[in-house]
């Protein structure tokens, strides 16, 4: 059995053809999804403005060290597309940023 790594996977993207319906329900709650809406969860983290161009999802994935950061990517838009899709969003160009949260180096001042 291979370690588990948890990874921090920001999923960015930009919405398309989205529906009148989609418009109104995301502007009604655009407060709640603001800068300070951000953080890393398993269930992911919708950040977006009133301008409706650009998205960005943060997730939490833990999988197999051995699959690597761009099996944690993969798995982090495969949830953001399933979340749009769910919602009823249109979207387009998925992108991804990972970390790997176990082989981060942090420097502590002395």
């Amino acid at each position: 059995m291979s370690d588990q790594h948890t990874y921090r996977v920001i999923v960015r993207g930009t919405f398309d053809a989205l529906s009148e319906e989609s418009r109104a329900r995301l502007l009604a709650e655009v407060d709640a999804h603001g800068l300070t809406a951000m953080q890393f969860t398993t269930e992911g983290s919708l950040a977006y403005d009133r301008v409706l161009k650009h998205f960005s999802y943060r997730y939490v994935v833990v999988s197999d060290a051995a699959d690597g950061e761009e099996m944690a990517g993969a798995i982090a838009e495969d949830r953001a597309e399933s979340a749009l899709k769910a919602l009823g969003h249109g979207y387009r160009d998925l992108r991804s940023s990972v970390t790997d949260m176990d082989t981060m180096k942090i420097n502590y001042k002395r």
